[in-house]
């Protein structure tokens, strides 16, 4: 029997760690709804379908390319659909699925605590930085 030094165990540990965090389904939502644009893009089409240009508008921080990843991201995770009229020129427009509504009341719980308690935060951070210095 051979035995295992400290770093091996370590190193073992966070290989199963990392293994059970690529599955977690909390752990891969979250790295859904926490990119920057994609809450922001399904509170947008709570109201309706959009057109892509739409959107744009409606987000005027986001660059045309992050646009057009995140909408893809979301449409293979099957948040959103894209349907296109072939017409000249074309229109593309994008429409919250039935899996996207149901997402959409967990985005605005957090959009709700963030309004009521981001001030509680920032608060926090002011007097941890404050002690810390």
């Amino acid at each position: 029997m051979t035995t295992m030094t400290a770093a091996r165990r370590r190193q073992e540990a966070k290989a199963e760690f990392d293994a059970y965090m690529d599955e977690c389904p909390t752990h891969r939502l979250r790295g859904i709804i926490g990119n920057k644009w994609s809450s922001m893009i399904l509170l947008r089409l709570e109201d309706g379908p959009r057109r892509y240009a739409d959107l744009g508008r409606a987000l005027p921080g986001v660059s045309a390319k992050m646009l057009t990843q995140t909408l893809r991201s979301l449409e293979r995770d099957g948040f959103v659909a894209r349907s296109v009229t072939p017409t000249v020129p074309v229109q593309v427009e994008y429409t919250l699925t039935v899996l996207g509504e149901r997402l959409i009341p967990l985005l605005d719980a957090v959009r709700q605590w963030a309004d009521r308690h981001m001030g509680e935060v920032d608060e926090a951070r002011a007097h941890y930085d404050a002690t810390r210095t």
